[in-house]
């Protein structure tokens, strides 16, 4: 469960990041938070997991309220995802997946590659869970193409049974096809460990197909929070209506309404 109470991030140069947050996200729920770039997705993201604090309000993670004594606490019970995998390259898929568990093993044995056998024998699982086979554990990840690095991701995320997994634009890095599958993957997996997931995305269609539920910001604040049955043009007009393009183009909101037809693909 995460909990945003009266949330607001000014920062030091007088730019309003986030203002009057308050949003519950129960235990189990799929929840995508909607918006442009610069609309305060990654802010709020980065507030769960103590990155960023918040400038007054605040942010309770599992019934934990965080804090500088409860931080430590509260980012062992959440995991991240990020656009860009965030991986390191040059080491293998085990290594990566078994990296998730840092919070929990000795950091000087990690550093030489060792890593105990509940681990070591959970990364195997996951590895296979997320699609992977036996013979990706010892390959390099920077070999793997971009939806196979973000399984490796998926994997590394939930290496400790997480309660709450951050994921920051996940699949922005993809194609059509790999983003599907990633995002299908990351529900099914989330589902079946029982955890919270707060997904930021801009593709609607994704949003809407993914999502148990779907937040739209604008300028740091809620425009609207709705069921994705729910989100119709009115309601994308909040969030992209005014957000044009670098070029001077047509505006974000026209691009991203084209794919909001109903295309009868159910949730997974």
């Amino acid at each position: 469960m995460i909990r945003f109470e009266n949330i607001e991030k000014k920062y030091p140069d007088g730019t309003i990041a986030l203002q009057d947050i308050n949003i519950t996200v129960p235990k189990g729920q799929f929840c995508v938070l909607l918006g442009h770039s610069g609309a305060g997705k990654s802010t709020l993201l980065r507030l769960v997991n103590g990155l960023i604090t918040p400038s007054s309000g605040r942010t309770v993670v599992d019934k934990t309220e965080l804090s500088k004594r409860t931080i430590r606490s509260v980012r062992r019970r959440v995991s991240m995802m990020h656009q860009e995998f965030n991986l390191v390259k040059r080491s293998s898929v085990a290594v990566n997946v078994m990296s998730g568990s840092l919070a929990e093993v000795n950091f000087l044995t990690s550093l030489i590659g060792w890593f105990p056998k509940d681990i070591r024998r959970k990364c195997c699982e996951l590895v296979h869970r997320v699609g992977l086979g036996e013979e990706h554990l010892h390959r390099r990840v920077d070999h793997l193409s971009g939806g196979q690095q973000q399984r490796v991701g998926i994997a590394r995320a939930l290496i400790l049974d997480p309660v709450v997994v951050l994921a920051d634009e996940p699949v922005a890095s993809l194609d059509p096809s790999a983003s599907h599958e990633i995002l299908a993957l990351l529900r099914s997996l989330s589902k079946e460990h029982g955890c919270t997931v707060l997904c930021s995305l801009h593709q609607v269609d994704f949003a809407r197909r993914f999502g148990d539920r779907i937040v739209g910001l604008e300028q740091g604040q809620v425009v609207f929070d709705l069921d994705p049955d729910k989100v119709d043009q009115q309601a994308l007009n909040l969030i992209y209506a005014n957000y044009d393009d670098p070029h001077g183009q047509e505006t974000v909101r026209a691009a991203r309404v084209e794919n909001v037809v109903d295309t009868g693909v159910k949730r997974p």
